[in-house]
């Protein structure tokens, strides 16, 4: 088998390659996609639409945001 011969087996190999990679990704792509229908139209994706708000907001206290800026002003002084 010549130098020729066996650039041509792997350029031969390496177009194979590509090609079955580029088929599988579009396989996924397609397929990701028919599952993202599918969940939409079963409704399973209901918690991601419709946020709950069961969390309370929490705020710091008027009094504490005084108090560490307090410390952190007379470290500055000391620094």
């Amino acid at each position: 088998m010549t130098i020729i011969e066996m650039l041509q087996e792997s350029g031969v190999l390496a177009v194979l390659g590509m090609a079955v990679v580029f088929v599988f990704l579009g396989f996924m792509v397609v397929s990701v996609n028919l599952m993202h229908k599918l969940i939409r139209i079963l409704g399973w994706d209901n918690d991601v639409t419709q946020p709950k708000n069961e969390l309370p907001q929490k705020t710091v206290p008027a009094e504490h945001i005084a108090a560490i800026s307090a410390a952190v002003t007379e470290y500055r002084k000391k620094e």
